[in-house]
């Protein structure tokens, strides 16, 4: 049977761009054999796949990873029904699409270096926002143990 852990004892993780299997097992408390299986059971899972078929996981992974641990050894959900939380958890983090102004003809005439530039802050707001999201929701635990 599957010892549950709570996530609050889960050690911090570090400011890095890339993890390898075996930091990630450390970080999340998980086997390198289980993440592997849940990389065919999840398909927001998707590491990043370097020389020799190596493993990299980032930041998002890490947190996914720990969601996935919560759902499955603390919450006591199915792999299937951790499959539909979390597809469901992830529809919800994703930032509600607002109306789009059109670009002035100034700003269409973007070079791609700018373009991407500006992709790359994007992509960097809904990361904080799903990294403050998962703070606050460790720091209510906290105070729920506090409060214990």
């Amino acid at each position: 049977m599957l010892e549950p852990s709570h996530n609050a004892e889960l050690p911090v993780i570090p400011g890095k761009r890339y993890f390898t299997i075996g930091e990630v097992s450390d970080l999340c408390l998980v086997k390198p054999h289980v993440l592997r299986y849940w990389e065919q059971e999840f398909p927001q899972l998707k590491p990043v796949k370097r020389r020799g078929n190596r493993r990299y996981y980032q930041h998002e992974d890490v947190l996914i990873i720990r969601n996935i641990r919560s759902l499955l050894y603390e919450q006591g959900y199915t792999i299937s029904g951790a499959r539909v939380q979390l597809h469901e958890g992830i529809a919800r983090l994703e930032p509600v699409a607002e109306p789009v102004d059109v670009p002035s003809t100034q700003e269409a005439m973007q070079s791609p270096a700018e373009a991407l530039l500006a992709y790359q802050a994007q992509i960097s707001q809904n990361m904080l926002n799903v990294v403050i999201k998962d703070m606050i929701r460790e720091l209510e635990a906290v105070a729920l143990l506090l409060k214990a």
